[in-house]
């Protein structure tokens, strides 16, 4: 029996992440809920003292933090049970590639064009058609990101299936279009419709809830 906590919140998009990555492994774990509106929790500031940040997962009474670490640690301790890389090597650098931009630049698109207003509003909007553009050609001729079964990418990216619809709504802009992404769109059915995705996703009450939260904190955080 394998000792592994995880302390997160079920509406983080990193959370989940980590959430599937071990259902999909089988590896139990106990999943330890944590405040989403605060980062103070005591045993979080003791397992993450760097950033008070969710997910942490604790293996054998060890702490590792951030979303993009710890799958790469679940991976190379069970390597055998799913791989959640691929083998090729050129094709393992090109996820995490891929998982970076995701991270990275698209995800900061999302922001920009989610709080913003006006122009600044409209170029977030446009660097995230740009990126769905980029994605797009990633999963063309795939079921999955990951080829026929679901892999490291899909499970990083995986929060624009279900996650961007809500953002984009909270948000008040639009950028997804199944007639101009059809093949994204089809990996979104793809991957919602796996069991294993939809036994832990929050409610959409629960998602927009939380979007609702962010705007407001940050119209209240404008005002001062």
């Amino acid at each position: 029996m394998e000792d592994v906590k995880l302390l997160g919140t079920k509406e983080s998009i990193f959370t989940q992440r980590i959430m599937w990555a071990l259902k999909l492994k089988g590896i139990c774990y106990e999943f330890i809920e944590q405040d989403f509106s605060s980062r103070s929790s005591p045993l979080l500031v003791k397992l993450n003292p760097v950033y008070n940040k969710v997910p942490v997962i604790v293996h054998d009474g060890k702490s590792l933090a951030e979303s993009l670490v710890i799958l790469e640690y679940i991976e190379e301790t069970w390597p055998f049970i799913n791989p959640l890389f691929p083998v090729d090597p050129f094709e393992r650098a090109s996820g995490r590639f891929w998982a970076r931009f995701v991270d990275g630049k698209f995800y900061e698109a999302a922001k920009k064009a989610f709080f913003s207003s006006g122009e600044t509003k409209a170029e977030g909007v446009e660097s995230v058609v740009e990126g769905l553009h980029l994605l797009e050609g990633q999963i063309i001729g795939k079921k999955f990101f990951g080829g026929e079964k679901i892999g490291y990418l899909d499970i990083i990216i995986g929060w624009i299936a279900y996650w961007f619809q809500y953002i984009e709504e909270i948000g008040e802009f639009k950028a997804m279009d199944s007639t101009k992404y059809p093949f994204l769109h089809a990996w979104i059915n793809n991957f919602i419709q796996l069991p294993i995705i939809q036994q832990s996703l929050p409610t959409p009450d629960v998602v927009k809830a939380v979007f609702r939260g962010f705007k407001d904190a940050a119209a209240l955080a404008g005002a001062n």
